[in-house]
């Protein structure tokens, strides 16, 4: 599916709260794979290693950094630590219109 297409779906299923829900999802999933990919980049891991610095499997990491996949805090929590790294949850109040 090109860029192209994906605006058409996005377009279509605007509004619907299901939908917006996934798309969110899947925001987040990708958001957070994307931060865990530029952090053993930078401290010069392959993804091979992650995992076994993490317990886990090469695929799995490769999935999660693609975004495929929603971790478990528990999931993210071995990851922070294999990458020398806190996790960190936070709240924060939503804009008020």
């Amino acid at each position: 599916m090109n860029l192209r297409e994906w605006e058409s779906v996005k377009a279509r299923t605007a509004g619907k709260s299901e939908v917006e829900a996934g798309y969110a999802e899947a925001k987040l999933a990708h958001e957070l794979g994307s931060k865990v990919r530029a952090i053993r980049q930078k401290r010069g891991l392959t993804q091979k290693q992650l995992a076994e610095l993490a317990g886990m499997t090469q695929p799995a990491v490769a999935r999660f950094e693609a975004g495929g996949t929603t971790p478990t805090l528990a999931i993210l929590a071995r990851l922070a630590e294999a990458l020398g790294m806190t996790l960190k949850v936070d709240l924060k109040p939503t804009k008020v219109a």
